[in-house]
């Protein structure tokens, strides 16, 4: 079921995507699309205050185990997004994957693909993955 709501969304995009079909056009907007997704994230904290941010260097101990690191990292935000800013986020968010599976389109990637292709390096490299 998944698979058909990716694809469905691929196959939307393509219909709809008129005004900017060239592939550099697809980029930039791709690109524009990532930034207003950081600015809606960063109003969130410095405009509305829903989100706070507390950022320091972890004290990481020199025999810390690979489980431990997980428990020693963290997001350093504090809070939780308001109604107004995360739908605001969403929206963004939606217009970033509307570009993305532009992009996916001009290129001939299935978006469904390149899920499940991240999904099987993930599920093979688990916590060596290291993002």
């Amino acid at each position: 079921m998944k698979d058909l709501l990716c694809d469905h969304f691929q196959e939307t995009v393509g219909e709809l995507l008129i005004r900017h079909k060239s592939i550099l056009d697809v980029l930039s907007k791709l690109d524009e699309a990532s930034a207003r997704v950081h600015r809606s994230t960063i109003k969130a904290v410095t405009q509305c205050g829903c989100l706070k941010i507390d950022a320091k260097k972890p004290t990481i101990p020199e025999d810390a185990t690979l489980w431990q690191l997980k428990e020693i990292f963290n997001s350093h935000l504090k809070g939780e997004l308001c109604s107004n800013c995360k739908d605001t986020i969403e929206k963004e968010m939606g217009r970033l994957l509307f570009y993305l599976a532009a992009l996916c389109n001009h290129l001939d990637i299935n978006l469904y693909d390149v899920f499940i292709k991240e999904q099987k390096t993930l599920d093979t490299l688990n916590y060596f993955n290291f993002t």
